[in-house]
């Protein structure tokens, strides 16, 4: 079956085609129309013209969408793609295409990529953990995304940050955009770390930046990681806690930070239960290509063993 994935962003769509066994066959990126919804339909339907032109007329169309999807009514609420809000795609992309159409939040489309490769192969639940703009995630057990009754699952980074963390740090509880206060995302996303590093009084811009003193061996740069990790930390024991989870995959572009992957599992020992083993911590196996390849796979069977 000739699978389609489509990763929606804020500025760009990105297609690409994977045979039967996952081998990418052809891919292509455009910039996303935000404003027109007519515009948006459009190029997604250029870019299906295009591959099946190249490749052949697809089996089965996934999309990963930024934002929550009402389980119930089918529409979509995204502030990085305004035209999306309140409109169905997948009904609407359904009747121009003689196939299925699948959709689901591009930090799950992650997540499911993750949970189906050779390092992940053999266990039954794995996190995705989102580093980027902002903090987002899924859950996959036994090779199936968890979406829960609101389609929420996953959602970490709106979940508050702890209050030991917040007492020992001296850390200030934010508002949110989102409505509530305290989000982990306004502390452990890209943004919230450069946050973290000017209310530290550190001149330390974005995390290629307070890496580089960290490798120089500068104090405030130390100071400032222990204590990104801390937070980070927390959170992923509070999921473990929860879950149970067997692996965190790390992505965005946080998760390039080499120096997160062994100082994460101690860390989490401290805020976990006495005797409970800290959940490894991975690196993404396909990167910044996992969203897309994970939107094809939400039309084949996710059972299947890649």
């Amino acid at each position: 079956m000739i699978r389609y994935g489509f990763d929606i962003g804020g500025t760009k769509i990105e297609m690409a085609i994977f045979d039967d066994r996952m081998a990418l066959c052809f891919s292509r990126r455009v910039p996303t129309p935000t404003r027109n919804y007519g515009d948006f339909l459009a190029a997604v339907a250029e870019l299906m013209a295009q591959g099946s032109r190249q490749i052949g007329p697809p089996g089965s169309i996934g999309l990963g969408l930024p934002g929550i999807t009402d389980p119930l009514s089918g529409r979509q609420l995204s502030s990085n793609v305004p035209c999306l809000t309140n409109q169905r795609p997948g009904p609407d992309l359904r009747a121009l295409f003689a196939c299925p159409v699948h959709i689901d939040n591009d930090c799950r489309c992650f997540t499911l990529s993750e949970a189906m490769t050779e390092q992940t192969r053999d266990l039954h639940t794995v996190f995705g953990i989102i580093l980027g703009t902002g903090a987002g995630g899924g859950l996959v057990v036994n090779r199936q995304l968890h979406r829960g009754g609101n389609g929420m699952a996953g959602e970490w980074g709106h979940t508050p940050l702890s209050a030991p963390v917040a007492l020992r740090h001296q850390l200030p509880v934010l508002d949110c955009p989102c409505g509530l206060t305290g989000c982990l995302e306004r502390y452990v996303s890209g943004t919230g770390l450069a946050a973290l590093c000017a209310r530290r009084g550190q001149p330390y811009t974005d995390a290629p930046a307070l890496m580089l003193a960290w490798g120089e061996g500068e104090p405030a740069a130390r100071e400032i990681f222990d204590l990104y990790v801390d937070i980070l930390a927390s959170a992923l024991a509070g999921l473990q806690t929860v879950l149970d989870v067997d692996a965190f995959v790390l992505g965005g572009g946080l998760s390039k930070i080499e120096e997160l992957y062994p100082a994460l599992p101690p860390a989490m020992a401290r805020w976990l239960l006495p005797g409970v083993r800290p959940a490894a911590v991975l690196r993404p196996r396909h990167g910044d290509a996992s969203g897309v390849r994970g939107a094809a796979l939400l039309g084949g069977r996710q059972t299947d063993r890649l």
